[in-house]
């Protein structure tokens, strides 16, 4: 059963579609539903299933709709977020020759040669309590049934119309299929919340900062690091929080630095570069993560951020506000399994080499990655062991490093591992050319601006300059983005495949109490996921996790003999993973 989901002046509007799931409808009259009664209407459907497969629903955005089912104790098995997959096909090259894609006004995420979008902020907390009761807390209005329906229909006539060669039709409806799933992965993760516990919180911060100060105030261990180093720099009146006046009280006393980055701090001998160091690190936990960043983004013992599925042009998330993407090691005690519970954070390890030499088909880089870690399986091959320099020179192939040791190191793993390497060179070559690459399922990177196109016509030898080292620029983010997207790809089946086992075993009755294990994903990070489990469910989600891995795999790329383990820790909490 498939199923359009709108606003609607009187609630909400549901019209089910044909069960081949092309945009006529079953029915031409749509159902209207009070969004006070809408969560009712949407377990009682995903219940019954008819024809024993759950509902797909299809609505304009997840974030719209799902987050307050979730709120009122109701979750959705699959969807269609029309949203998210008009943005890959508008602009993937499996689909740029349909009507849809030389159609479209969409933008993209991002141009990598402009400065990048700024996200919007995030929207203010809404009264769980009375969601769908509360008509301020309704969707915006959106889409009305008919263009939901019809812009279903232009998708999928652009979908029939990608070639069936090289199995694209396929591979992108695959990537639509993920991208959808994600959007459910992270309303669910933002409505479950990642295990915070307050109170470890507050000892972290007292034991690097000091009690907590009255607002506005710097905590003691700050203040006193700053009378030090208003001594050491004969400043008075330093605010070392002011850049312009840090650097103007580091030139008076002979630090003739270019900017206060630790590297270059580092190069001086002066007593004071110790002490700015540490208060460097100090402040980013205070503004980063401190006490204000913990009474707006904890409560009731979970941190809840909104994540972006697709925020980054390559496919990655990205999160509006709360650091969701980025959770310092200084604070990753307070990240804290409930009693009874276990934290089973698992890393796919390598991925991104991994997925390259997937994509290259280079049979001797998987020979290399086989059963063992796969910088020093490079290493062993051609780098006389040194798993530095063979990592080095892998990682230079993907983000463009011609310049240095990366560079030196190059023509070697050339020799070695030719297909990755000119895998990766061919993309970057394109990219210089203004054109796009896509990856492994599908999307594609975004055409060069207008922009970029001008920056390319030059008359003279400084702008012909200018001009190489901008295509370059965009051969470098090529180069990375077909590696990194396709990685994404992967990522992206590996969490809705582990969503799909999870639920399973809630039913599956293999907790040691005789009952289902109830595990929720509470955290992902690019190629890391963290699964809140029961301690006697560990064995079955770990199971879950490893399976759901091998499974991404072979839905991207077959039975190829690229291995992609994951490396897992069962802990207490987050700092004690790594």
């Amino acid at each position: 059963m498939y199923l359009l989901l709108a606003a609607h002046p009187h609630g909400a509007a549901l019209q089910e579609l044909t069960q081949a799931g092309h945009a006529q409808p079953a029915n031409p009259e749509p159902r209207t539903v009070a969004l006070s009664g809408l969560a009712a209407v949407v377990r009682d459907l995903e219940a019954r299933r008819p024809g024993g497969q759950p509902p797909r629903w299809i609505w304009h955005r997840t974030e719209d709709w799902y987050p307050a089912l979730l709120a009122s104790g109701v979750e959705v098995e699959r969807c269609y977020d029309l949203t998210l997959c008009g943005t890959i096909l508008a602009f993937s090259q499996f689909s740029a020759h349909t009507d849809y894609a030389r159609n479209t006004d969409r933008a993209p995420v991002e141009d990598p040669v402009l400065p990048p979008k700024a996200l919007k902020p995030p929207r203010p907390p809404a009264d769980q309590g009375a969601l769908f009761d509360n008509p301020a807390a309704a969707p915006a209005p959106g889409w009305t049934l008919e263009e939901l329906r019809a812009e279903y229909a232009a998708q999928q006539a652009a979908l029939a119309a990608v070639g069936t060669a090289e199995n694209r039709r396929n591979r992108l409806q695959l990537l639509l299929a993920a991208e959808s799933a994600a959007a459910i992965v992270a309303a669910e993760m933002q409505h479950a919340g990642v295990p915070w516990r307050e109170d470890l919180h507050e000892q972290i911060l007292a034991s690097h900062l000091g009690p907590r100060p009255p607002v506005g105030q710097r905590p003691v261990k700050l203040d006193a690091l700053a009378a030090e180093l208003r001594a050491l720099l004969n400043s008075p009146g330093l605010n070392p929080d002011s850049p312009q006046d840090l650097m103007r009280a580091l030139h008076r006393n002979g630090i003739e630095v270019k900017s206060t980055r630790k590297w270059e701090l580092r190069e001086s001998s002066h007593p004071a570069i110790e002490p700015l160091l540490e208060y460097k690190k100090l402040s980013r936990l205070h503004a980063a993560n401190g006490w204000a960043w913990l009474d707006a983004w904890v409560d009731g013992g979970r941190f809840r951020p909104e994540y972006v599925v697709g925020g980054v042009v390559s496919g990655r998330w990205a999160s509006r506000g709360g650091g969701a993407l980025q959770i310092p090691r200084q604070v990753r005690g307070a990240v804290h399994a409930d009693p009874g519970h276990k934290l089973i954070v698992a890393d796919a390890s390598q991925l991104e080499p991994r997925v390259l030499g997937a994509l290259a088909q280079d049979s001797a880089m998987a020979e290399a990655a086989r059963d063992q870690d796969l910088y020093a399986g490079i290493a062993a091959k051609g780098f006389g062991g040194d798993r530095a320099k063979a990592k080095m020179a892998l990682l230079g192939a993907m983000y463009g490093a011609t310049s240095g040791e990366a560079g030196r190191l190059m023509p070697q793993l050339a020799r070695i591992y030719p297909r990755a390497v000119d895998f990766v060179e061919r993309a970057a070559r394109a990219g210089e050319a203004g054109g796009t690459v896509t990856t492994r399922l599908g999307r594609s990177s975004p055409p060069p601006s207008q922009q970029w196109f001008l920056s390319q016509r030059s008359s003279t030898a400084e702008e012909q300059r200018r001009a190489e080292s901008i295509a370059r620029s965009r051969g470098r983010f090529t180069r990375n983005f077909v590696v990194q997207g396709s990685a994404a790809d992967w990522a992206a089946c590996w969490l809705a495949e582990l969503r799909r086992r999870l639920r399973a075993l809630r039913t599956a009755g293999t907790g040691g109490s005789g009952g289902g294990v109830r595990a929720e994903l509470a955290f992902f990070l690019h190629d890391e996921v963290m699964v809140h489990a029961p301690a006697d469910g560990v064995g079955a989600c770990i199971a879950a996790i490893e399976e759901s891995a091998k499974a991404a795999k072979e839905l991207l790329f077959g039975p190829i003999p690229v291995e992609f383990p994951v490396s897992m820790a069962v802990v207490d909490s987050y700092d004690l993973a790594k």
